[in-house]
């Protein structure tokens, strides 16, 4: 009984322990990482984390790809910056910003994104750059407010054609994800979340490796595809993502993010075509192209370049390209742009 007694005294004071570096650690990123950037007042109790550099008379305005925040794209947006302004941010439930009290949807996020904005005082016109689920963003963006868009660049934009209806095999790959996640909430809440991603991204990657072995092969699949992309990023970048990924909140927005892809799905589906207005889509080379059907979808005034030596993160594999066709989006909407 006494052993017992121990064993349960020990296993809370390890509770407690955790719960209290986790805490301490959390605010100690905030303070170090998030002076970059300000907070954005949205309404409902709610504010978007953003980060603006370079100035100009276009303003180019990045959205991430499903669980990325502003970070994804900080080597672009410091290049932007040179001939623009460059504005990055992270949605509510992910990064710095404010949970999300509204289904992850496009319209939903646009929404924000736009009220975000306007209390910012960052004015159009606008060049949108948005990433596979952020694509969906700023594709529905544009369609909410098109006066204010002078181009749209999709970086391998989310195919949701290729979901409906959604399948059983499809849903039950959803509810994983949302189960794992569900998961991962209460570890990052007991800080071994922030011990496992700051070896996976900061360290040698051996206690990252030893968890992702406990869960099996789904584990070191995951692990393998993250440390993988994120080797591509900038060194002094890992520390900051590794950060967001510590936090009990962003396990809780991600899993909010998942659980609206079947509405994703079904509103931008029966979305109109974006009208005039020139939209720029990069396929990565290892991806089947769009045909026509998908291009006449997505707008009446769409090109399609192929990134060749690309994956799915053609930001993080062909950068070079991606400012390439943003400077010339910017230049087609205003010559003088860059003097």
């Amino acid at each position: 009984m006494h052993i017992l007694l121990l064993i349960i005294g020990l296993l809370a004071a390890l509770l407690i322990l955790g719960c209290a570096y986790q805490f301490v650690a959390t605010r100690r990123d905030r303070l170090r990482y998030a002076s970059r950037g300000r907070w954005i007042e949205i309404g409902n109790r709610q504010s978007l984390f953003v980060v603006e550099r370079g100035s100009g008379s276009t303003t180019v305005v990045f959205e991430s790809g499903i669980a990325a925040t502003h970070l994804n794209w900080c080597t672009i947006q410091e290049e932007v910056s040179q001939f623009g302004c460059a504005v990055g941010y992270d949605r509510c439930g992910l990064g710095w910003s404010s949970p999300a009290r509204t289904e992850r949807t496009p319209a939903n996020v646009a929404s924000e994104l736009h009220r975000m904005l306007e209390g910012a005082h960052i004015y159009p016109p606008y060049v949108l750059v948005g990433h596979s689920f952020g694509g969906m963003v700023m594709r529905r963006f544009a369609l909410l407010y098109p006066d204010q868009v002078a181009g749209v660049v999709l970086v391998d934009p989310m195919r949701c054609c290729e979901w409906p209806p959604i399948n059983a095999g499809q849903q039950a790959t959803l509810n994983r994800a949302i189960r794992w996640l569900r998961y991962a909430v209460p570890v990052a809440h007991i800080g071994l979340a922030r011990l496992a991603v700051t070896s996976a991204l900061c360290g040698s990657g051996f206690l990252a490796r030893r968890m992702a072995n406990a869960a099996g092969d789904g584990g070191r699949h995951v692990l393998g595809r993250v440390t993988g992309e994120l080797a591509k990023m900038p060194g002094e970048i890992r520390p900051r993502i590794a950060a967001h990924w510590s936090r009990p909140d962003f396990y809780k927005g991600m899993r909010r993010h998942i659980q609206a892809v079947p509405e994703t799905v079904v509103e931008m589906c029966n979305a109109d075509p974006i009208e005039r207005i020139p939209v720029l889509v990069l396929t990565p080379g290892q991806s089947t192209p769009l045909d026509d059907e998908e291009i006449n979808r997505i707008g009446s005034n769409v090109k399609q370049v192929i990134a060749a030596e690309s994956g799915h993160w053609v930001h993080l594999d062909q950068p070079d390209l991606v400012v390439q066709s943003i400077f010339e989006m910017v230049m087609a909407h205003d010559p003088q742009a860059v003097s």
